[in-house]
């Protein structure tokens, strides 16, 4: 387990998906390992590029991981399936929601079924922390990309709402994407606004400065 993660920070992920296959064999013996010897085996775990989640020695933390080496792999199947098996393990677990959410829109993202099944995995969903906030992101996303931009403005209205304890990062992510949403309503002018002020904090985010028109010569 532990050197599945070391391997995964060292960007190794052959060597990372291994050990923790090995890992999820043994799973049932890991926590009592490291209670007994006194172990925090805690981890922190990117689950999106705005946001990390800690995860703990058991299936879930496992199959996370390997969720993340299946990503950046780009074995999309893979990925989807630790993920559906998580799911049905622990059906209201926000960080696996994200991760699928996340997974299923950079897999398929113009796929109108994957659209609708992430706005579903997003039902209910509260603007109560930094990995709700970003669910709340791609559900916006998946929205757009449906073309109920009004819908997906009002979702991002509530999650910028709370501004507290959120990093820049999933800020930045939730404004550009209103942005996008503003855009396709036609409201050119908010958008516009909205792109200018991400400009001025971080000229190189995303395609702003191609969208105000100003690439460099």
């Amino acid at each position: 387990y532990l050197a599945g993660f070391l391997a995964f920070k060292k960007e190794k992920p052959n060597e990372a998906e291994e050990y923790l296959a090995v890992a999820h064999k043994n799973y049932r013996k890991l926590g009592t390992y490291f209670s007994k010897y006194g172990i925090s085996a805690t981890m922190s775990l990117p689950i999106t590029d705005e946001v990390s989640a800690h995860v703990g020695p058991n299936v879930r933390g496992i199959l996370l991981a390997l969720v993340e080496i299946y990503q950046r792999q780009k074995r999309w199947k893979d990925a989807i399936e630790c993920l559906n098996r998580l799911l049905r393990l622990e059906p209201d677990d926000v960080v696996i929601k994200l991760s699928l959410a996340e997974i299923l829109m950079e897999a398929r993202t113009d796929d109108p079924n994957v659209c609708r099944r992430v706005v579903r995995l997003a039902e209910g969903v509260e603007n109560e922390s930094e990995i709700h906030a970003t669910l709340l992101l791609y559900k916006a996303k998946a929205l757009r990309k449906l073309h109920l931009n009004e819908a997906a403005r009002d979702v991002l209205t509530k999650a910028l709402r709370r501004k507290k304890d959120r990093c820049e990062e999933l800020l930045r992510a939730l404004r550009y994407e209103r942005a996008l949403v503003y855009e396709d309503l036609g409201q050119h002018k908010r958008a516009r606004s909205e792109l200018e002020k991400l400009y001025a904090e971080a000229p190189d985010y995303e395609d702003v400065a191609a969208r105000l028109g100003l690439r460099e010569s």
